[in-house]
């Protein structure tokens, strides 16, 4: 369904609305998506395949010194986190809140129980799609995580998730969706917009990454169109990417199957 126009809300004239997305998506995920197109150019130029390439994910931060590198991580999570910031200030100067757009804590056993639903679809799905682009090709070696096998190693991964969650679902899907309704875009326009933002700043994966999360980026509007929620799809996310993290982390040279 379409997200209804509120009435008592003090939104800036249209014309500022769209350069309020702009300034967003320039400090956040629309700059990563220039620099992700900017590597891949990088990586279809070079000498070697796409597939004998790699694109790491979650890396050491101070190789050779863990106390370092756990503090560098912790402050790198925050500073992921801190576009969220700004867009749930630009939702309270307009009278508007997180749970105009569904998220918050007022349905967790539903919430929690469509996440791990969606992420064992999703992530089922996505680890298929990124194999059979890595045999075609078309996709670097994705390498979820190199850390070193310290006590940290885990609790950082899944904060690494979990800052993914959050930062895409609540800019791409809550956000973005929320903000282009109000311009008068039409649902489905706004959801292939979305999804191409969110496939474009996963080109530094190849074109299986674009692909995947573009695909995934239609799935997730769709929901929340339908739900007017974002809190499973946060929770969704952050089970897809903790399971990418942790399983690589527990499977990589153990199976023959994981590039």
């Amino acid at each position: 369904m379409a997200l209804r126009e509120e009435t008592g809300l003090s939104l800036p004239p249209r014309r500022l609305i769209g350069w309020e997305i702009f300034v967003v998506f320039a400090v956040s995920l629309g700059a990563s998506g220039l620099n992700a197109l900017i590597e891949l150019i990088g990586s279809l130029t070079a000498p070697q395949s796409l597939r004998q390439q790699q694109a790491l994910l979650v890396g050491s931060l101070a190789p050779g010194r863990p106390l370092l590198d756990l503090v560098l991580q912790l402050v790198s999570v925050a500073e992921g986190l801190a576009p969220v910031a700004l867009v749930f200030y630009l939702l309270a100067r307009s009278g508007e809140s997180p749970s105009d757009m569904g998220l918050d804590a007022s349905q967790p056993g539903r919430d929690a129980a469509w996440g791990a639903l969606i992420a064992a679809v999703i992530g089922g799905t996505g680890l298929a799609l990124y194999l059979t682009a890595f045999h075609l090709g078309i996709s670097l070696t994705v390498v979820p995580e190199n850390l070193p096998a310290v006590w940290w190693r885990i609790p950082i991964l899944i904060l690494n998730a979990a800052q993914d969650g959050i930062l895409e679902e609540v800019l791409v899907i809550g956000y973005l969706l929320r903000r282009l309704d109000q311009l008068g875009w039409t649902p489905w326009r706004a959801i292939v917009f979305s999804a191409l933002l969110r496939g474009s700043y996963h080109l530094y994966q190849g074109f299986g990454g674009f692909l995947g999360n573009a695909v995934m980026g239609v799935i997730f509007g769709y929901l929340y169109r339908r739900w007017g929620r974002i809190t499973p799809l946060v929770i969704a996310h952050t089970l897809i990417d903790s399971v990418a993290f942790v399983g690589y982390a527990a499977l990589h040279g153990r199976v023959s199957w994981l590039p």
